[in-house]
């Protein structure tokens, strides 16, 4: 059996031969013009081609480096749009703030104004029960403050609860929402009474119950529902919401039905402490 051949020429050497060649070709040409034709015909055959060979692989250089530059060029644009991007989403991120502060303190403004005959404190929620309706928070004013307990608290155009408890820089605040909260209120267009009471399983359909509505009361859905005079702890006429449904009672002695709170319990940030106390119905 004939072994294989395990001859080769590596690279490098075949490069620096051919290189060799050529520089012997160019001698021999330059000193006997007769071999200018021969020459002519060895430089066609091998320098012309490895000349081309080697143009190529430059040019296939020079490409790799431009599509190089080109990709750092585009990345370090990339890194400063990103930057960019960056600032200018919390440029509007800021912006955003901005508005809705600005429209919740119109709103408090407004609502100040719609209860001029009361001398008001603002103050900010600084913490809620769990959960995710405003039954029972704190806010971050206290004694110190001035603010006692039973004052009123309003926001978002309308009745939010009373203090029930005051400590020196904080206070608690219960939300006609509670289970535990019932306030006596009237009908804007009518001087028929009734009751709304807290309910925590009802306002998840944004609804509280009204009860105790005398029998032949004339009370349609939309009417207007605010605190009465006879409260003994909420002031008079803060609105509270409006009827949804009404209907006569069983007993053929009330009415009762549901109403619709104006005040989003599942969003207070700010409210007003109304500082008069109501006196009670003795006093």
């Amino acid at each position: 059996m004939k072994k294989k051949s395990t001859f080769s020429i590596k690279p490098n050497v075949l490069l620096f031969i051919l290189t060799f060649v050529c520089i012997i070709i160019l001698v021999l040409s330059s000193a006997w013009p007769n071999y200018k034709s021969p020459t002519k015909r060895v430089v066609g055959v091998t320098v012309i081609p490895l000349q081309n060979g080697l143009n190529s692989i430059g040019e296939w250089f020079a490409t790799k480096t431009d599509m190089l530059k080109s990709i750092r060029k585009l990345k370090n644009e990339n890194a400063k749009l990103k930057k960019k991007n960056d600032r200018l989403t919390e440029d509007n991120s800021k912006l955003a703030q901005s508005k809705y502060e600005l429209t919740r303190l119109r709103k408090l403004y407004a609502l100040d104004s719609d209860y001029s005959q009361y001398k008001k404190i603002a103050a900010q929620v600084i913490g809620k029960n769990t959960g995710n309706w405003f039954n029972t928070f704190v806010i971050n004013r206290g004694s110190k403050n001035g603010i006692k307990k039973d004052m009123n608290v309003i926001s978002s155009g309308g009745l939010v609860g009373i203090v029930y408890d005051v400590g020196t820089n904080y206070a608690k605040v219960r939300s006609i929402i509670d289970d535990e909260s019932g306030v006596s209120v009237s009908f804007a267009n009518t001087s028929d009474s009734g009751i709304v009471s807290g309910s925590l399983k009802l306002i998840e359909n944004g609804t509280l119950n009204i009860t105790g509505i005398p029998y032949n009361a004339k009370v349609s859905e939309g009417d207007m529902v605010v605190t009465s005079r006879i409260s003994d702890k909420f002031l008079p006429g803060i609105l509270v919401g409006y009827v949804k449904t009404v209907k006569k009672d069983n007993n053929k002695l009330t009415q009762s039905g549901k109403i619709i709170p104006v005040v989003d319990f599942e969003h207070i940030d700010e409210v007003l402490i109304i500082t008069k106390i109501k006196e009670n119905v003795e006093d």
